[in-house]
């Protein structure tokens, strides 16, 4: 049988229906990810602090299992306005060292809480 931790960092809200990440064995599935500012409750103002929140969060999480950004091996993207495609490389190629995880960046709706990015993946740690 398959062993499952449901992870959910103290920031969140805890009647969210939703946890942060499930890890399965060796493999966790990170929930989608907002770069919310906590003083606000929604998605930062600048471009810049908004991604900065979104990478930290992630990375949070990944690490509550004992994993980096380089355990990641596949990433989603949602994102309402496509032309900020080169913005979000800009900051997502620094969280890496080595080879990338396969990737979508997908054109998408209205993001919740005001967000420009919304972002999903799937991690293995490494043995």
């Amino acid at each position: 049988m398959a062993k499952r931790e449901y992870i959910n960092l103290g920031v969140r809200r805890p009647n969210l229906p939703f946890s942060d990440a499930v890890l399965v064995n060796d493999t966790l599935y990170v929930s989608g990810r907002i770069g919310i500012d906590p003083d606000t409750g929604v998605a930062a103002k600048e471009i810049e602090r908004e991604l900065e929140l979104l990478f930290a969060g992630f990375e949070d999480v990944l690490a509550q299992s004992g994993m980096t950004m380089n355990d990641l091996v596949w990433v989603q993207v949602f994102c309402p306005d496509v032309s900020l495609w080169n913005k979000f490389n800009e900051e997502y190629v620094t969280h890496f060292s080595g080879q990338f995880p396969a990737r979508a960046f997908l054109g998408s709706g209205p993001l919740l809480l005001n967000g420009r990015f919304e972002m999903m993946g799937i991690a293995v740690k490494r043995g």
